[in-house]
């Protein structure tokens, strides 16, 4: 673990010749991010009008035309979608699910995700039936035909203690700023992609027994449903029909078919698949710097979405922000010494895989994976938990053109400041570049490293990429990847202020005399804990 004198003195070295903030063009972001802001249309267009964007859906196409349709109105430069192979779309035409028997109850529930429909309507009684692995197979061979089966454990959740809606407060924002020791642990990573093919293989073995449909259970109570799935490759499409059911009333099943005679459901599932184009694309736009030889600075934020709810806050509040930042700091006429690029990235809810695509294309290849595991392909979340643990990284052409990375993907609340993603020798400039946002409450620069969304990536091969810290709202705690994700959930005054911070803070990386402090080349670690024992899966 380095020693906190040696964080510091690099620290001093590291800020020496970062360029100080140019003050008055933050006077006129301020200016066009609060009395000419158009963050909240944007977001109301993405919410209202397209709706839920699920990768390679419909929605999701009018959604990339449409946002590189305003960025081009705006005034910005090099406007184009770049394509990955991706999969499938898909979308909900119209679904229901009742319980009918022993009494008629219309229950909360969403078509899984790239699942196929019923093709009308499917009426038969449940049987619960808990699978989380193969040896749970035996157990009930022999008893699923003709049955919906409920897959899920009917186990209730805790019913939740704290407050839905939460703001950070100096104690919490304190918490934060933590060195966190990276761990590796190769095996861990191949048990994790060995276990998505269960999913498959359930499937099968379902099909094989007769099952007529599945039910899941949601994972969080109040009625929220997610619809959350993940076979949307061209050639892996599940056979059965499948359905998530809210917590409530998937428990309710579950008490019925213990005590007495199964119910039985009602299910109508009428999907749509959309093969017609099986490349996802990421929509990048421009304001192009005055020297080409001193690279780029970037910001992004997934524009794909689940399809429960609207999008608006997972991802449309950070796509918005990130689209708004562009249209401020281009009707402000700034120059900037790097070309400051924008992105919406797709395929982020599947594995983080329009980022990763990005990296792939422009910034570094990776190897097979390492550490004696196996190679891993295949879509989605199996290339997500495989990335890291390939090596060696080779560095492309472009790798250092990419001065720094801000990502924005945590609902629409309050920047509070940036994670400094471990690396101390930032600390100090961003301390200085947020300064002038102290009153609106963006101050704090943490050490801790964050995951999970559209930075990690380029972290990963050793590119400076940041996540901003914001309030939590009721982002986590009900409003993700849920059926209440809509523009009701958007607090406006909270989005302005972060599209401001966030075309401030760009500016000044792309101003810079030097680009950020990077970390070494990333090179394969030594396993954290040599000495751990593991229990085999199947």
């Amino acid at each position: 673990m380095r020693h906190l004198l040696v964080a510091t003195a690099a620290i001093t070295v590291a800020a020496a010749p970062i360029a100080a903030q140019d003050r008055g063009a933050v006077n006129q972001i301020i200016d066009q991010g609060t009395n000419h802001s158009q963050v909240m249309t944007t977001a109301q267009h993405l919410s209202d009008v397209i709706g839920p964007r699920l990768t390679n859906s419909p929605a999701m196409r009018r959604a990339e035309a449409w946002t590189m349709a305003k960025f081009s109105e705006w005034g910005l430069k090099n406007v184009h979608r770049e394509g990955f192979a991706f999969g499938r779309g898909w979308s909900v035409n119209r679904s229901s699910v009742r319980m009918v028997t022993p009494r008629s109850v219309q229950l909360t529930a969403i078509p899984v995700a790239w699942t196929p429909g019923t093709n009308g309507t499917v009426t038969a009684p449940v049987i619960v039936a808990p699978m989380k692995r193969e040896s749970d197979f035996a157990k009930y061979r022999g008893q699923l035909a003709g049955k919906v089966v409920m897959v899920s454990f009917p186990e209730a959740a805790s019913d939740p203690t704290d407050p839905a809606f939460k703001r950070l407060t100096g104690e919490d924002l304190a918490k934060l700023d933590t060195f966190r020791q990276p761990s590796y642990d190769p095996e861990e990573i191949d048990r994790r992609s060995k276990r998505l093919d269960f999913a498959k293989k359930l499937d099968g073995f379902l099909k094989s027994e007769g099952a007529v449909a599945v039910a899941t259970m949601a994972y969080r109570d109040g009625k929220l449903v997610s619809g959350e799935g993940y076979l949307f490759g061209t050639d892996e499409t599940a056979s059965l029909p499948a359905v998530q059911i809210a917590q409530e009333d998937y428990l309710r099943l579950a008490r019925l078919a213990k005590s007495g005679t199964a119910p039985t459901l009602e299910i109508t599932s009428d999907v749509s698949f959309d093969d017609s184009d099986p490349q996802a694309y990421n929509i990048i736009a421009e304001i192009p710097g005055t020297d080409p030889r001193a690279g780029y600075v970037m910001a992004g934020a997934h524009l794909d979405s689940w399809v429960a709810g609207d999008g608006s806050a997972d991802n449309g509040a950070g796509s918005a922000e990130i689209m708004e930042a562009a249209r401020i700091l281009s009707a402000t006429g700034v120059r900037p010494r790097r070309t400051i690029r924008f992105a919406l990235w797709a395929g982020e809810e599947q594995g983080i895989l329009g980022s990763m695509a990005y990296v792939e294309k422009h910034l570094a290849h990776r190897g097979p994976m390492g550490g004696g595991a196996t190679d891993v392909g295949g879509n989605g979340m199996q290339r997500y938990y495989g990335y890291t643990n390939r090596w060696p990284i080779t560095p492309l052409a472009g790798f250092n053109d990419l001065a720094a990375y801000f990502n924005i993907d945590n609902g629409s609340g309050k920047l509070r400041g940036l994670y400094a993603e471990g690396n101390p020798a930032v600390v100090p400039i961003f301390r200085d570049w947020l300064s002038p946002f102290a009153s609106m409450g963006a101050s704090t620069v943490v050490m801790r490293p964050t995951g999970g969304t559209d930075h990690v990536f380029m972290q990963s091969v050793g590119v400076p990429g940041f996540q901003f810290i914001q309030d939590p709202l009721d982002y986590g705690s009900r409003v993700h990847h849920s059926g209440i994700d809509t523009f009701d959930h958007l607090k406006a005054d909270d989005m302005r202020q972060g599209s401001m911070i966030l075309a401030s803070v760009l500016l000044s990386a792309a101003n810079a005399d030097k680009p950020l402090p990077r970390p070494p080349l990333p090179t394969q670690p030594v396993t954290t804990d040599p000495f751990a024992y593991t229990q085999a899966d199947d």
